[in-house]
């Protein structure tokens, strides 16, 4: 690897982080302005999770093959395009004037924002190699990356109540020409010398890309083409083989883009399944979580606000106290101990959601600050050990896999979330109403909820001679349906957590101080 370090410390870690607060606050900010999406471009359901959905998938079709070219033509460069492609995405977003466009456009803004964070884990990696700097960098890194993505939801719905929901886009092409200035000004360029001879494995992009898009489509639109049906049978299929041929033809190129011999690594890959837990459980209901506070608890905006710091501001604080114990209990102990306190979390808040009604919505909020803290304890320590516990040549790869686990993972999660909310609002339906209404009617009318259009639940609950206590009834409903969605994260927090434990558990460990020091080994 080229010996370059940084000509202004500081100037390259604000690039950085500035790149990793854009990509975060496109995946949490943009939740809140769904129900406006769906009133102003006549959104459906399925059409508000592809919004979301196109920036995730979008991101993991170009996460490995991006950390290949930047190892190959140089990290400050790929960097510096992939920042410029953002803030020209984000444009193209706001000024979106139909559903079909702004998918579209949020799927090339995905592609330039996953080309632009892998770039800025590698060169974060690289430009911050050892001892205590590199720990201070990481948790620097951890707490703006957390403000992103904690207080998405706030900034979101600030920008769309004072201005409108194209700047919640637009806002991102001024940030862009700001992270351009200071990457040239601070970060100097690097490269792997050994990049290259590698050629680019297009066939594991290609599979894993139709693997990815494959099932999400399947989870989400299962249900409308018929899960029997020949349509999801042959996506269902297709799927299934491209997961396969992408195993395949990974382990037979001679430089995969997702080397599967790093697995053998074990504090890479007790840190890739604590990625994996906190994006089957906390990540993807932070999607969803607004539409709770509203239409399951009756909260305002400005209260609903306040209780969405609740679950995100405990995660700012937490990673130089998550560093601290990554030195001195190693990843193996506080790695699973966060996917724990997440999975805890969830069970807390389902226990609350059941009591709401009686003592108020604040039963949910202590939950809610536990899966924070969890997810504080996770994040910071899983990002540090993937890049740190492989050969430095390959930090490109590794945070590529990492960020690759993590929104795969994600974007799956999103349409794994949706379908059980709308199947627990719809049983939630069926047992207050009866038989009477049609299973068709009752979904139709739980997907109106779990897209946030309430007064059209009303409106078709009212058409089926439901006009007394609707308002409550719906509430209800969207409660309980959450509680099945707050079940499922609890238990994928958990699972992870288990199997996190397994993999790090053994007589070898020097996990912490390895990554902290900038030694990485294979075990």
């Amino acid at each position: 690897m080229s010996p370059a370090v940084s000509r202004r410390p500081v100037l390259a870690l604000a690039a950085i982080c500035l790149a990793a607060l854009m990509f975060g606050l496109e995946i949490s900010s943009v939740p809140v302005v769904l129900p406006v999406l769906k009133a102003r471009l006549g959104a459906g359901f399925q059409d508000l999770q592809w919004i979301m959905n196109a920036y995730t998938i979008a991101c993991t079709t170009v996460l490995m093959v991006t950390g290949t070219l930047a190892d190959r033509y140089g990290r400050r460069r790929v960097f510096m395009l992939s920042v410029l492609a953002f803030g020209v995405a984000s444009l193209l977003c706001g000024l979106a004037p139909c559903t079909p466009v702004l998918i579209g456009a949020r799927f090339l803004q995905g592609m330039a924002g996953g080309a632009m964070f892998i770039c800025s884990i590698a060169t974060l990696s690289h430009e911050f190699p050892e001892g205590r700097v590199r720990g201070r960098a990481f948790a620097v890194w951890g707490v703006v990356a957390g403000i992103g993505l904690g207080f998405g939801p706030v900034v979101g719905s600030t920008i769309a109540a004072l201005l409108s929901w194209h700047w919640v886009f637009l806002v991102h092409a001024p940030l862009a020409l700001l992270g351009l200035a200071w990457i040239r000004a601070g970060i100097a360029e690097s490269r792997d010398p050994q990049a290259g001879q590698q050629r680019l494995d297009l066939a594991g992009l290609v599979t894993l890309t139709l693997a990815v898009l494959g099932f999400t489509s399947l989870i989400t639109q299962g249900d409308s083409l018929g899960w029997s049906g020949p349509i999801a049978l042959g996506l269902g299929a297709l799927s299934a083989v491209s997961l396969v041929a992408f195993v395949v033809v990974e382990r037979r190129h001679p430089h995969p883009m997702f080397d599967f011999s790093v697995f053998r690594i074990r504090d890479f890959s007790g840190a890739i399944l604590g990625c994996v837990g906190m994006n089957c459980s906390y990540w993807p209901f932070m999607i969803y979580l607004p539409l709770y506070f509203s239409a399951g608890l009756d909260y305002d905006t400005a209260t609903a606000g306040l209780a969405l710091l609740v679950y995100t501001v405990p995660f700012l604080v937490m990673p130089p106290i998550a560093q601290w114990l990554l030195l001195r209990y190693q990843a193996r102990f506080v790695i699973p101990a966060g996917l724990f306190l997440i999975g805890l979390g969830f069970v807390l808040m389902k226990l609350g959601s059941g009591i709401v009604h009686t003592v108020g919505g604040w039963a949910v909020l202590p939950g809610a600050l536990t899966a924070g803290v969890g997810l504080g304890l996770t994040t910071t320590p899983a990002t540090n050990m993937t890049t740190g516990s492989v050969p430095a040549r390959r930090a490109g790869m590794a945070s590529g896999m990492d960020v690759s686990a993590r929104l795969i993972t994600l974007a799956l999660n999103i349409a794994v979330m949706g379908a059980v909310l709308v199947t627990g609002t719809a049983a939630a339906l069926r047992a207050k109403l009866g038989p009477a209404p049609e299973q068709g009617l009752l979904r139709a009318v739980a997907e109106q909820l779990a897209g946030g259009d309430v007064p059209g639940a009303q409106q078709a609950l009212a058409a089926l001679g439901q006009r007394e206590g609707a308002a409550l009834l719906l509430q209800e409903a969207v409660a309980q349906g959450f509680g099945w969605v707050m079940l499922y994260a609890a238990l994928g927090a958990w699972l992870s957590a288990a199997l996190s434990l397994m993999v790090f558990g053994g007589p070898r460990v020097k996990a912490a101080r390895s990554v902290s020091s900038g030694v990485a080994g294979r075990r």
